[in-house]
């Protein structure tokens, strides 16, 4: 590691995503099939927005209905506002954004399109991976 990684390298590359009219049943059982915590939300196809596996256990925990007996979608549940990035930010940049501002998770884009998703998971990975190169270490972190 003599330089800098770069988001392209270290984000999960083409993530799983779903539509903002879906039950939240069906966001679940993707985040359980795809091993994933965070589900980028799209709206006809336009990016709008993320949902996590933690929102989405609150709202089926507490089995809430919406007031025509209709089971929760996805737009219930989901964040207002979503950290989108470009592929090209600077990955010390966009970390310092998520620090600053507590984000867990930022979607990468190349110009209108999902390209991936970098969590506070792979945060954690790259600075293992980095504390492992400082101390010399010929094997890379194990992932999960």
């Amino acid at each position: 590691m003599n330089k800098l990684p770069l988001l392209k390298s270290v984000m999960t590359p083409f993530p799983w995503w779903i539509e903002i009219d879906a039950p939240l049943q069906e966001a679940r059982e993707m985040m359980r099939k795809h091993q994933v915590r965070h589900l980028p939300v799209k709206d006809r196809g336009s990016l709008v927005s993320v949902v996590t596996d933690r929102d989405l256990g609150q709202a089926l925990e507490s089995e809430h209905l919406r007031p025509s007996g209709e089971p929760l979608k996805v737009r219930d549940v989901c964040v207002d506002s979503v950290y989108v990035v470009d592929i090209d930010t600077r990955l010390e940049a966009m970390l310092e954004t998520m620090t600053e501002h507590k984000i867990g998770s930022a979607l990468v884009t190349r110009g209108d399109t999902l390209v991936g998703i970098f969590t506070a998971l792979d945060a954690c990975r790259v600075l293992a991976s980095l504390l492992h190169h400082l101390r010399g270490d010929d094997l890379e972190p194990r992932t999960a």
